[in-house]
């Protein structure tokens, strides 16, 4: 895969240490540096889901900024699950996810991820939303999912790219914010500061 690098243009850096986000990245043949940041992830009181993912998105980029050096493109990721205003977020145990895959089953939720890119002074930042609708889910189609281990470390206790996609209904929205990174809106936002994520390779 090519590295976006100083040689020919700005290097990609994705303040995540999300394995997820770093393998949606890569089906567009990418090989970001990845350089986890240290944010507190605590909701405000008050927050909103959308204020939440918007301002982890950018605490994530500007931290990621300061630990680089040279002409780098930062980005940074928040991703919620919301179902009735309320952020679902990793179950703490099976008890935890099993109830989590309940109060979804049958009922439309949203997936709201905030996006956020630093490039020295410039920065810029979006959010995006996906609705997903789960089928109605029987008590033996909980137990089974939950022996796959996938609710474990994830927000809402499902995943779209594994056996969670046997869960979903429908989906509108992309599918790939599901998973953790809306790639199509990842690629609008580092163009606005000047890095052509499909064009400008090493």
């Amino acid at each position: 895969m090519a590295e976006v690098t100083d040689g020919v243009g700005p290097r990609l850096v994705l303040a995540s240490g999300s394995p997820r986000r770093a393998q949606l990245l890569a089906r567009l043949g990418l090989d970001p540096v990845l350089r986890p940041t240290d944010v507190d992830e605590t909701p405000r009181a008050g927050e909103t889901a959308d204020d939440l993912v918007s301002r982890l998105a950018a605490a994530k980029a500007t931290a990621g900024a300061a630990g680089g050096t040279g002409d780098e493109v930062v980005l940074g990721a928040d991703t919620v699950v919301v179902l009735d205003g309320r952020c679902l977020g990793k179950p703490v145990d099976r008890a935890d996810a099993a109830a989590m895959l309940r109060a979804l089953s049958g009922r439309t939720h949203e997936v709201t991820t905030g996006l956020a890119v630093v490039r020295g002074p410039v920065s810029a930042a979006t959010r995006v939303t996906t609705e997903v609708t789960f089928r109605p889910l029987t008590d033996a189609e909980v137990t089974w999912y939950l022996g796959t281990g996938e609710p474990d470390d994830k927000a809402g206790g499902y995943g779209l790219q594994g056996a969670g996609a046997a869960l979903v209904e429908r989906l509108d929205g992309s599918d790939t914010n599901v998973i953790g990174l809306p790639l199509a809106e990842t690629i609008a936002l580092v163009r606005e500061v000047g890095l052509d994520l499909l064009c400008d390779r090493s």
